[in-house]
């Protein structure tokens, strides 16, 4: 129960669709979603593979709450080996895109090949085709959306599709559903691409089952009041969103800024949540329109917002969508501090330009902010940059690299080569702010000790969201450590590692953690879910889904020597704030996550631990 038990196998090479029996022993060993298709994925490709090959696959998968009445279940991921890094990827997104998948009757889709032509997967419940998809090649996510459909005349079907970003290879380009949310991060959306696959869109009628239903009720229940009674999820991120953290990151000192040249920036207050709750002198109205919510979620952290019309942006540009998916932390972060841009409706812009055609605003902003250093440093000059004056703080400069990344022209397509190849065509590789190849979310590791750490040791390249220990070291979640301190910083990450890889495989949103603890998963999994789950079983689950994406990038190449930071937050301290004289003491705490993980001193997973996670 829960799973649906069936997959989806897509042959687009051929153009054929098989449904299968999933694989239920698997299922019960890596619960679902990240955990599960990262073992098919793990069992069906070569790790060594282009990951832009028709070899590789590309997996769009659910996990077993996806698409129940547990809060916030409607997340869906796509697994496949990154674009961006040549690490697996597993990028997670919300919205309502998997929930509709879930109720159409698949816990899961394997694209295998590449199309000879552009097409889109049409799913009507039970019933998968391949159409024709060479009238959307060459638009926007929006524009795709939109006329899939008016084509089948249902406003009910939800789509998720690549835009121009993700036909012309930028290495950070997203799948986009329901028009701004995304899977994200390591080019996932390069990867659909590469398949010829524009979009595919779902309409599900059919309903999900749980195993207990009276038992997951009260579960869903119990959780669902844990989170309206937090201050953080039922106050917090309601009201402000995740740009909550603008302002209290900077005052930490641990904010990037200028490509992680500082760690506060003077311009964090206008960029924040606050400001975008203000009104304009301009038009007497606010950036921030409203929050949003996911499928079944009652947090609502989303924003929805509306650029000035006034503004330089989308002065000339009446026809341009402007009320839509409005800023979130990391996407302010990186349009904003990382390129030194405090116009907040300039990034307003930037980031629809990143939802409209697919492109990670994450990896997006940072890059322009390393290609800023580039250019201030006369290592790239405008004869590089069709022009543009690139310097540090220019929202003019931002917004018209947005549009050019956005479709892989000019400037653009360098850009969309992502920080690490473009510093390194540039004989500047140590100003590429990445690790294994994906660039830093919005946090200085100088600043927060622990996130140096789950930086250097992400399986999918730098990644907040693969332990956030900003929880701890900032907000005091679940207890508070000192975010200058690395000791004990070794057993936090693993702890939030494996933690977080339970949660990103049962179908709900991580950020119920700021509440939730596995003890509230746990009731709701068990209710759901044939076998008992336990929050020890899960736990475990977490620990083998993190030593199995471990191996996957062992396969692939990748050494104990990846787990690093770049030299400037190894040996330029901080110059201010609380962090200030600090530097992040990787080398201390490596070795002890090495052996608090029961790995080698070489980072590799022992015997031992294998045997013990039956791997």
């Amino acid at each position: 129960m829960a799973w649906v038990g069936k997959l989806l196998r897509v042959n687009l090479s051929e153009g054929t669709c098989e449904s299968e029996p999933l694989n239920m022993e698997w299922a019960q060993a890596y619960l679902g979603q990240r955990g599960l298709a990262t073992k098919y994925l793990s069992e069906e490709i070569d790790p060594k593979v282009d990951p832009l090959s028709p070899e590789n696959k590309l997996i769009m998968t659910t996990g077993p709450l996806t698409g129940t009445c547990a809060s916030t279940a409607g997340r869906y991921s796509v697994v496949t080996k990154g674009a961006l890094t040549g690490a697996i990827a597993c990028s997670n997104s919300g919205g309502f895109f998997g929930n509709e998948m879930k109720n159409a009757g698949w816990d899961m889709i394997i694209f295998e090949g590449r199309s000879p032509s552009p097409v889109y997967l049409m799913l009507l419940d039970g019933v998968a085709r391949l159409v024709d998809a060479s009238k959307h090649w060459g638009t926007s996510v929006w524009d795709t959306e939109e006329a899939i459909k008016h084509d089948h005349g249902d406003p009910l079907i939800r789509v998720a599709s690549i835009g121009v970003s993700g036909e012309k290879g930028v290495k950070f380009a997203c799948v986009v559903n329901d028009m701004h949310r995304a899977a994200g991060r390591s080019g996932v959306g390069a990867v659909m691409g590469s398949k010829n696959l524009k979009a595919v869109a779902i309409r599900g009628t059919l309903g999900v089952s749980v195993k207990d239903p009276r038992r997951f009720m009260e579960a869903t229940a119990a959780a669902k009041k844990v989170l309206a009674d937090n201050p953080v999820t039922g106050q917090g991120l309601p009201a402000m969103g995740t740009q909550v953290l603008m302002n209290v990151i900077n005052e930490s000192g641990a904010l990037p800024t200028r490509n992680h040249r500082d760690v506060q920036f003077e311009g964090a207050g206008n960029i924040s949540a606050e400001a975008m709750a203000e009104v304009r002198e301009t038009d007497g109205k606010k950036n921030l329109v409203t929050n949003a919510a996911c499928f079944g979620c009652t947090i609502a952290c989303g924003r929805v917002s509306e650029i000035d019309r006034t503004h330089f942006s989308v002065a000339e540009r009446p026809e341009y969508q402007i009320i839509s998916g409005g800023l979130e932390y990391e996407a302010a972060w990186a349009l904003g501090a990382a390129t030194g841009v405090d116009d907040l409706e300039a990034l307003t812009f930037a980031n629809f330009i990143c939802n409209e055609q697919g492109i990670d605003p994450i990896s997006f902003g940072a890059t322009v902010g390393s290609a800023m250093e580039m250019f201030e440093e006369g290592v790239i000059t405008t004869d590089n940059t069709d022009g543009i004056e690139l310097n540090f703080g220019n929202a003019e400069a931002l917004c018209k690299v947005a549009e050019l990344t956005g479709k892989g022209e000019g400037f653009g397509a360098e850009i969309g080569l992502g920080s690490k190849l473009l510093c390194e065509k540039h004989g500047r590789p140590e100003l590429s702010m990445s690790v294994k190849g994906q660039e830093f979310p919005a946090y200085d590791s100088r600043g927060i000790q622990g996130m140096g750490l789950t930086y250097a040791t992400s399986n999918r390249g730098a990644c907040h969201l693969r332990s956030y220990t900003v929880a701890s070291e900032i907000l005091g979640i679940p207890e508070k450590t000192d975010p200058l301190v690395a000791d004990g910083k070794a057993g936090l990450v693993r702890a939030f590692q494996d933690a977080t890889a339970a949660v990103d495989s049962t179908g709900m949103c991580v950020f119920t953690t700021f509440a939730w603890t596995l003890e509230d998963f746990a009731p709701q999994v068990d209710a759901a879910c044939e076998g008992e789950w336990t929050a020890e079983r899960l736990l475990e689950t977490g620990e083998r889904i993190w030593n199995l994406e471990r191996q996957f990038n062992i396969a692939a190449g990748f050494t104990g020597a990846d787990d690093n930071l770049p030299p400037r937050l190894l040996k330029d301290a901080a110059k201010t704030g609380p962090a200030e004289g600090k530097i992040n003491s990787l080398e201390t705490m490596l070795p002890e996550y090495y052996e608090v993980r029961g790995w080698t001193p070489d980072g590799i997973p022992s015997n031992e631990t294998i045997a013990r996670l039956a791997l």
